[in-house]
């Protein structure tokens, strides 16, 4: 057992005694972060968000003559945007992870059994779903207001068998996956850096939240309240596999309603 550490100050020639201090808390303690890494910190949140690289993606598809709209939203618009944007973020998360020296399993999978946290993942499904229900029956009991749109622009996305299977998998992927690596990303950058991974579900429900926004304003509650839902998961586990197979099952759900019942 150590009861206490020295610590030498070759500048001062001094030996300052640290006493009754745990040996496991002084080896994990890190330094104060610098005002330049939190900004850079800050960057790299912003960059794997998906919000910046939407936009870049937009706007060549534009170039490459890929409009948004053919009288209806197009599904091969939004397939090209969300796989391509899943596709790049992934990428910058990953050689970002590399640049810092830091492993990429960590930040995925933590130290847990991916079967256990995926099988975690099944009755969250359920759970996700008993939030969606709460947050939408507080919308219409309180805020009627907030239903806006009054059809989700996704269901239109889906007019045979064939699009809900290609919607399917771009909800897995782009969602279930992208946005989960991304908010797992952003969590651990707010733990390290930018106030505690508390503060980061905060911060990246509400933006997960706005950027449903053209579903309406209860899409952006609810939305937001299942981002802060999936971060709260992560946090817990340290793995992203739980949130994965949650946020993945609730969309194939969703989009499985819309393609049999409608919205």
């Amino acid at each position: 057992m150590v009861e206490s550490l020295t610590m030498s100050d070759p500048a001062a020639g001094t030996t300052e005694a640290i006493a009754d201090a745990p040996l496991a808390a002084l080896m994990v303690a890190r330094p104060r972060p610098r005002r330049r890494e939190r900004v850079s910190a800050a960057l790299e949140v912003v960059l794997c968000s998906g919000f910046p690289t939407q936009l870049a993606i937009g706007a060549l598809l534009a170039l490459a003559g890929l409009a948004p709209t053919d009288g209806r939203l197009s599904l091969g618009y939004v397939s090209a945007l969300l796989l391509t944007d899943a596709t790049v973020v992934i990428g910058l998360v990953v050689w970002l992870r590399r640049l810092h020296g830091e492993p990429l399993g960590e930040l995925l999978l933590g130290t847990r059994a991916a079967g256990r946290e995926a099988l975690l993942g099944l009755p969250l499904i359920f759970a996700a779903f008993g939030i969606a229900v709460v947050a939408l029956l507080i919308v219409q009991g309180f805020a009627p207001w907030l239903r806006n749109v009054p059809v989700n622009p996704f269901q239109g996305l889906i007019q045979s068998g064939w699009d809900a299977t290609i919607f399917l998998v771009v909800a897995i992927l782009a969602g279930g996956l992208r946005e989960e690596v991304s908010r797992a990303f952003a969590l651990r950058r707010f733990e390290r850096y930018l106030g505690g991974g508390y503060v980061g579900v905060v911060v990246f429900s509400v933006a997960f939240g706005a950027g449903h926004f053209v579903q309406g304003w209860d899409a952006m509650l609810t939305t937001g309240a299942l981002g802060a839902f999936w971060g709260m998961v992560y946090l817990r586990r340290s793995s992203i596999v739980a949130p994965v197979v949650s946020h993945s099952g609730f969309n194939a759900a969703e989009i499985i309603r819309f393609a049999i019942w409608g919205s």
